[in-house]
């Protein structure tokens, strides 16, 4: 079966050469609002119908996040090209079925490895894979793990293709170097931008706009879909790594909990983080986090207490202490202001900067943000000792939790003058 669509209708221009393309890769690099990851939904719906023995694997960092972005988008794919009665929904697992070949959609996440080496499919071979948010597969031997999955021989008209779609946060991630720097035959990579996207209302283009002036940085990667520059970042003492919260808390008794809060609604996002400090070793283990916009402050209080930390001191951005009173009075009673100060930014900031910070792979909004917080620069292409106010919610809480540990080695060194 074949679904008669008209390309320039149901996706739009400028995705003809990845519609066709028969690459064994297919990567698509474009900043936000360019119908990327809808495009790719809608290829893979169409195409899983065209193909009857055809199955995908679709692919996140965390497997959690699947239900909201790709899921969902699969599901409005469906119901674009108006074939909801040939498909089954199922939330658990996340599988989407089509219901006349018994072919498969499956969802796994890059923090469960043994569920994704060990796939098989009832019907047909497995042909296709779809990385989404494809730039928080930090490792290559991770995305190696996968392609070597679907290697074997299939039967025409069926072929292997793995697609990735993301946002260009970063010039030295692998990525770029594989996919984009080299030339091989069997790759297909594309830049896109949201202004080959003629289904946004004039609303989502005042927002670019606005940031087109306000903040041409995040601009240029965003909007225009072009490779986030490296230089200039504040944090390269960081790493990526797995590890066992509590398991490092019973084995070393020394450890100590922090927790920051930075306020944002409209535009920037509110964030929360959870880490653990070892001042004797310098390092500081950053375990979970939140990262939203949008939230009142009530629900901020409830996705504390959600969490299980509502009974422990939180250090919150004292510019809202009206935010800070209201989250109090809903049951977080140990949340107090920061205390800044003057430099309070860059003597954090090096106060951090003493420690290496050991990430786990959930977090991925702190991952994004030490990828791409950065220092000014002067114009005239040298940097100044001033940091960009972009990608630094997260990293602002974490400075904000820190205070206090920050305070405490000031007192001990006045004390012992």
């Amino acid at each position: 079966m074949e679904l008669k669509l008209k390309l320039s209708e149901v996706v739009g221009k400028g995705y003809k050469s990845y519609w066709e393309s028969r690459h064994r890769y297919r990567v698509i690099v474009g900043g936000r609002g360019s119908k990327k990851s809808t495009t790719a939904a809608l290829w893979h719906i169409a195409n899983m119908i065209k193909y009857r023995d055809a199955n995908t694997l679709v692919i996140r960092k965390i497997d959690r996040t699947h239900k909201d972005s790709t899921f969902a988008q699969l599901i409005w794919a469906i119901n674009r090209l108006g074939v909801g009665s040939l498909w089954k929904v199922k939330f658990s697992p996340l599988e989407l079925i089509l219901i006349s070949t018994g072919q498969k959609i499956l969802f796994r996440g890059l923090d469960d490895p043994m569920s994704i080496t060990s796939i098989t499919v009832s019907s047909g071979y497995l042909c296709w894979v779809w990385f989404e948010e494809f730039f928080q597969v930090t490792k290559e031997t991770d995305f190696d793990m996968i392609d070597l999955g679907i290697r074997g021989s299939m039967p025409e008209p069926l072929f292997k293709s793995i697609t990735g779609t993301m946002n260009p946060w970063n010039e030295k991630h692998w990525i770029k170097q594989r996919f984009f720097d080299k030339h091989d035959s069997d790759t297909f990579t594309q830049i896109t931008t949201y202004k080959q996207n003629e289904f946004l209302g004039e609303d989502d283009i005042a927002l670019f706009n606005k940031m087109m002036l306000q903040n041409p940085r995040r601009y240029k990667v965003e909007g225009l879909g072009e490779w986030g520059t490296s230089e200039g970042l504040i944090y390269d003492n960081w790493e990526e790594r797995l590890f066992d919260k509590d398991k490092l808390i019973s084995e070393n008794p020394k450890l100590q909990s922090g927790f920051g809060l930075d306020f944002g609604y409209t535009t920037d996002p509110t964030a929360f983080v959870c880490f653990l400090i070892d001042r004797d070793k310098k390092e500081i283990y950053i375990y979970d986090e939140h990262y939203q916009k949008g939230m009142l402050n009530n629900q901020i209080a409830d996705m504390i207490k959600y969490k299980g930390f509502a009974k422990e001191e939180i250090i919150a951005d004292s510019s809202e202490p009206k935010s800070i009173e209201e989250i109090k009075r809903n049951g977080v009673l140990r949340i107090k202001p920061a205390a800044k100060g003057r430099d309070s930014v860059n003597n954090g900031i090096q106060f951090v900067k003493q420690f290496r910070l050991i990430v786990h792979p959930s977090c991925l909004s702190t991952i994004l943000e030490l990828n791409n917080y950065s220092w000014k620069d002067n114009g005239a292409g040298e940097k100044i000792n001033e940091p960009n106010d972009d990608y630094n919610h997260i990293l602002d809480a974490l400075r904000y939790g820190l205070e206090k540990f920050q305070r405490e080695k000031v007192i001990k060194a006045t004390k012992s003058l």
